[in-house]
């Protein structure tokens, strides 16, 4: 993240990313996620998460406290406070449900004129957005972006930090149809673990054990089933959902079997 800071003065580079890497260490993998990418191990037909996304949901109470903490980096814009909804002007003085940087459940407050600047965290799922910008809260990079017509820096609330988990590779015996995926949110955004895993499985039993190619091909089929048909309604899944708009990245890493592969 430094890196790309001195870049971003010395080369006039801009721009910021998600990162998700794994490395292998004495017979264990550390998986370590910063932003909205997604690994999973399955083994034996198991899926085994190693990681999660880090998102103004997933990250709502991080993001309060350090609001709460430092409110000059809200501007007079945003309030660190979350409503179920847009406050309107007319319920000034009224109740409404809230949730603090403490809360995990809503409680009812008397609306203020505080209450009427926007949310810090706004919207749901896919759609939710930190400071009405950006729908990751951790990552690399990002040192310029700003709220839309305003001087109001996103980078204070944007964590380099990544989470990171361990798998102990001695502790089992693998087969090799036991993988590690590990994929931007391109793939996860319109296909489920479950599913995933349905599609190694698939791919996996058509090529022979020792046939090094077949997890490139597994990899190669989850880009495609994500990304979809041209139709004319727009790219679309084999259930005719739309497909995926974003970029997918697709990594499928063996974790044992037969053979030396080169």
């Amino acid at each position: 993240d430094e890196q790309i800071e001195r870049e971003r003065a010395s080369q006039h580079l801009a721009g910021g990313c998600c990162a998700l890497a794994a490395i292998y260490l004495m017979g264990k993998f550390y998986v370590a996620n910063a932003g909205d990418s997604r690994a999973i191990i399955i083994r034996n037909g198991e899926i085994i998460p190693m990681s999660r996304e880090f998102t103004p949901e997933t990250e709502r109470q991080r993001l309060q406290f350090l609001a709460l903490l430092r409110p000059e980096l809200l501007g007079k814009e945003f309030t660190h406070l979350e409503f179920p909804r847009r406050v309107q002007p007319k319920e000034v003085g009224k109740k409404m449900l809230y949730r603090d940087q403490n809360m995990n459940g809503w409680a009812y407050k008397k609306i203020e004129e505080n209450d009427l600047k926007f949310p810090l965290i706004f919207g749901e799922g896919k759609k939710a957005r930190m400071m009405a910008t950006i729908g990751v809260t951790r990552g690399l990079g990002d040192h310029d972006l700003k709220v839309f017509s305003s001087n109001i820096h996103i980078k204070p609330f944007l964590s380099c930090f990544p989470e990171v988990r361990v798998y102990d590779l001695t502790q089992y015996e693998h087969c090799p149809d036991d993988v590690l995926v590990l994929g931007t949110d391109g793939l996860w955004d319109v296909t489920n673990d479950k599913e995933v895993a349905g599609v190694v499985m698939e791919v996996l039993t058509s090529y022979e054990p020792n046939d090094p190619c077949r997890y490139t091909m597994v990899a190669q089929e989850l880009v495609v089933r994500s990304r979809g048909v041209l139709k004319e309604r727009g790219w679309r899944l084999a259930n005719d959902k739309l497909g995926s708009g974003d970029d997918i990245s697709v990594f499928v890493i063996p974790l044992g079997g037969p053979g030396n592969y080169t």
